[in-house]
C-alpha cells in the first residue's frame, strides 16, 4: 500500500478495495511508526480521520474527483484553518491559522484528506531542513544524511511511504533539490501558476508551490488540483490550465533535449554527471534529439540570489515584531526592546543571517551596488534561457552537484550550503519550470535526480517527458530499506 501511487490508491477507493478511513489511518499509524524521522511538525488523527468519513461518503456517492479520499501532507508553510502553522520558527509555534491558503483550499475542494503538517527549513531558507526549530529531519535512504531542503519534511514523508503525496514550495530549488535527495518526482511550476495566498512569504518573486510525488503521473494529478488563477494572488496569472494528465503518454520523438554546457562541469561529481548521462542514453532510445546549449551567466546565479532572496526577506519578515501575533519575548523595558528581544530570540540563526543581508544590500548607499545590480543579472539569466529555448524544447542537466551530505557537514559553512542549490537557482530567477525526477543511484547507495526546465507554463510537456522516461525506467519506484 505504501508504494503505491496515486493513481493506484484513487482506484483501489472507487473500486471499494479499501475506504479513506482505513487508508488514512494506515499513514497514520505509520507516521507514528517512523516518527524518528522527524517528517511531521502536526499530526491530528482526529482531525484527518474526519475528513476520511466525509470523503468515504462522497465515495459512496459516487461523487468522487480523482484526489477524493487521498491522504496528502503539506508543507507547514501554507495556512491550514485551524491547525498549527509554524514556518518551523520558533516566531510562529504558537500560530493557528484563521484560514485556509489557496493551495488548501482547493484540495480540501477536491476531496483529498490533510494527513498533517511536514517539517521544513525555518521559514523555507536553507537546503538541508537543519535549521528548523524542531530540529532536522533525516532521509529515509540514510538517515545520518540530509533530506534536503528546504522542503525536507514532505520529501522525507514520501520517500519513506508516511504520505503518497506531499506539497512543498520552491524559492531556489526547495522541491527539486530534496526530491533528487529523496529519489523522488518534484515539480515546481511556472511563477504565477500557482497561487500563493495563504502561503507564508519568504522572497514573494521567486516563491512558487509545488508537489512531491513518485511519478510524473502523480505530479500531473496534484497540478490538476493546484494549478489556476487566484485573484486573490496579486502575481497569479490569469491563463487556461491543461489537463496535465491527458498529454502524458504523448511520443517525445524529435523533442529537442538541451545539455547547459556550464552544468556539466567543475563542481559537479563524477558519479552525478555519470548518472545523468546515462539517463540521456535512456531519452535517444525514446527519439530524443540532444543539442549543445549555452547558458553563460548561470555562474552568476547564486550571488544574484543572494542578494534579491534576502533582501526580499528582510521586507517580508518585518511583519513578524511579537505585537500582532505569534511570539513575543516575555521580557522587556519598552516597545523598541520588545521588538528587539522578541526577533533575536524568535529567529534562528540562518533568518537572522539573511535579514540581515537583505537589509544591507537594501540600505541607502549599497541599493544600487547590490540589489539594483543584482536585478540586472536576473535579466541577464532569463535571457539565456530564452536565447537557449530557440535551440531546445527542454533543458536537462543534474539537480544537485552530489548526492545528500551528512547532517552536520556544512551548517556551519553557509557558501558551501548554498553553492548546492547552483543548478535550481537560475530557474527561480527566470520564473521558469523546472522538475528533478530520479536518476538512479551513486556508489554510496544514495539516490540521484536530473532536472528538467522547460518555458514558460509548459508544464504539460515536462510532465510528458518525465513520465515517458519513467516508463521505461524504475528508479522511482525504490524506495529504501526497511521503508518497503
Amino acid at each position: 500500500m505504501f508504494n503505491k501511487t496515486l493513481t493506484e490508491l484513487s482506484a483501489a477507493l472507487r473500486e471499494k478495495q479499501l475506504s479513506s478511513m482505513e487508508l488514512t489511518q494506515a499513514f497514520l499509524d505509520r507516521i507514528d511508526k517512523y516518527s524518528a524521522l522527524n517528517a511531521f511538525i502536526t499530526v491530528d488523527a482526529e482531525r484527518s480521520l474526519a475528513e476520511a468519513r466525509v470523503a468515504d461518503e462522497r465515495l459512496v456517492k459516487g461523487k468522487a474527483a480523482p484526489l477524493t479520499g487521498i491522504p496528502v501532507a503539506h508543507k507547514d508553510i501554507f495556512c491550514t484553518e485551524g491547525w498549527l502553522t509554524t514556518c518551523a520558527s520558533k516566531m510562529l509555534a504558537n500560530f493557528v491559522s484563521p484560514y485556509d491558503a489557496t493551495v488548501i483550499e482547493k484540495f480540501k475542494a477536491a476531496g483529498a484528506v490533510l494527513l498533517g503538517k511536514t517539517n521544513m527549513d525555518e521559514f523555507a531558507m536553507g537546503s538541508s531542513n537543519e535549521t528548523s526549530y524542531f530540529g532536522p529531519t533525516k532521509n529515509p535512504w540514510d538517515t545520518t544524511v540530509v533530506p534536503g531542503g528546504s522542503s525536507g519534511g514532505s520529501a522525507s514523508a514520501v520517500a519513506a511511504g508516511l504520505a503518497p503525496a506531499a506539497t512543498g514550495t520552491d524559492t531556489g530549488g526547495s522541491i527539486r533539490q530534496p526530491a533528487a535527495l529523496c529519489n523522488l518526482t518534484g515539480l515546481k511550476p511556472s511563477y504565477g501558476r500557482v497561487s500563493r495566498y495563504g502561503m507564508i512569504a519568504f522572497a514573494s518573486s521567486l516563491d512558487q508551490g509545488g508537489v512531491l510525488t513518485r511519478t510524473a503521473e502523480d505530479a500531473a494529478v496534484l497540478l490538476n488540483v493546484m494549478a489556476g488563477f487566484d485573484p486573490r494572488d496579486s502575481t497569479s496569472v490569469d491563463r487556461p490550465v491543461p489537463d496535465y494528465t491527458a498529454t502524458l503518454d504523448h511520443d517525445i520523438k524529435g523533442l529537442r533535449i538541451g545539455l547547459p554546457e556550464e552544468y556539466f562541469g567543475e563542481g559537479l561529481s563524477q558519479e552525478v554527471a555519470r548518472l545523468v548521462e546515462t539517463a540521456v542514453e535512456e531519452f535517444k532510445k525514446l527519439g530524443a534529439k540532444i543539442v549543445e546549449v549555452s547558458l553563460p551567466n548561470s555562474n552568476l546565479a547564486v550571488p544574484c540570489y543572494y542578494v534579491l532572496a534576502p533582501a526580499e526577506a528582510s521586507s517580508n519578515l518585518a511583519r513578524y515584531d511579537g505585537v500582532r501575533y505569534g511570539f513575543r519575548a516575555e521580557e522587556y523595558s519598552d516597545l523598541l526592546d520588545m521588538y528587539r528581544k522578541t526577533r533575536s530570540q524568535g529567529f534562528g540563526a540562518e533568518v537572522k543571517r539573511r535579514i540581515m543581508i537583505g537589509t544591507y544590500a537594501l540600505s541607502a548607499g549599497y541599493y544600487d551596488a547590490y540589489y539594483l545590480k543584482a536585478q540586472k543579472l536576473r535579466r541577464l539569466i532569463a535571457e539565456d534561457f530564452k536565447q537557449a529555448f530557440e535551440m531546445c524544447d527542454v533543458i536537462l542537466g543534474p539537480t544537485a552537484p552530489t548526492t545528500a551530505f551528512k547532517i552536520g557537514a556544512k551548517i556551519d559553512d553557509p557558501v558551501a550550503m548554498y553553492l548546492n542549490d547552483i543548478y535550481t537557482i537560475p530557474v527561480n530567477l527566470a520564473g521558469l519550470p523546472g522538475m528533478s525526477i530520479p536518476a538512479g543511484f551513486a556508489a554510496d547507495g544514495l539516490p540521484v535526480g536530473m532536472q528538467l526546465i522547460g518555458r514558460y507554463f509548459d508544464e504539460a510537456r515536462l510532465l510528458n517527458v518525465a513520465h515517458r522516461y519513467q516508463q521505461v525506467t524504475d528508479w522511482h519506484a525504490r524506495m529504501p530499506e526497511g521503508f518497503d
